[in-house]
């Protein structure tokens, strides 16, 4: 997938690549309640075709958004391909010391929107691992399939083709 020099802006390329080959994706801090932002990334996600893991000791073993939680991510029964971090900047590095325990390692690290950790980028991307920091997988998808665009927020992008889907492990399709 490479790694982009700049963490403050991402090529759409970039982004896409990830969104369309990854498969699996834990969420960590997936909330309490329902109605949290974590919850909507969960049930979103998991409705585009990805198997979706929240993390939560406070919900392991009960259903998030019609999906089992888990407590950790080494509680996780498959491989996963990416983590998806909803925690404060300063809890990233004991999630990514998590992460980089786990075998094989999550080709993925991305950080929620408004979390943000330099070091624990720089120490991910030395064990190998494509970093993400202060985006929403959600809305990426959303932006980059056209899906965002039926709601009327501008998606950088002009046509009236149909939206995009993605395929995991081809290319865009359109839907």
């Amino acid at each position: 997938m490479g790694r982009p020099l700049n963490h403050e802006r991402y090529d759409d390329a970039f982004i896409r690549g990830i969104l369309d080959t990854v498969k699996t994706v834990a969420v960590v801090g997936a909330s309490q309640g329902d109605d949290k932002p974590s919850m909507f990334v969960v049930k979103y996600l998991s409705e585009r075709g990805y198997r979706v893991f929240p993390i939560n000791p406070g919900r392991a073993g009960q259903l998030v958004a019609g999906v089992k939680a888990y407590a950790r991510l080494a509680d996780v029964p498959e491989p996963i391909d990416m983590i998806d971090v909803f925690r404060r900047s300063d809890a990233v590095p004991q999630v990514l010391d998590e992460a980089i325990a786990l075998s094989p390692r999550p080709k993925v690290f991305w950080m929620q929107l408004g979390v943000k950790n330099d070091e624990a980028a720089g120490r991910a991307e030395a064990a190998g691992i494509t970093v993400i920091m202060n985006r929403c997988p959600k809305i990426e998808y959303g932006r980059l399939s056209g899906e965002i665009g039926w709601m009327g927020v501008n998606k950088r992008t002009i046509d009236n083709r149909k939206p995009f889907a993605f395929n995991h492990g081809g290319s865009l399709r359109r839907g």
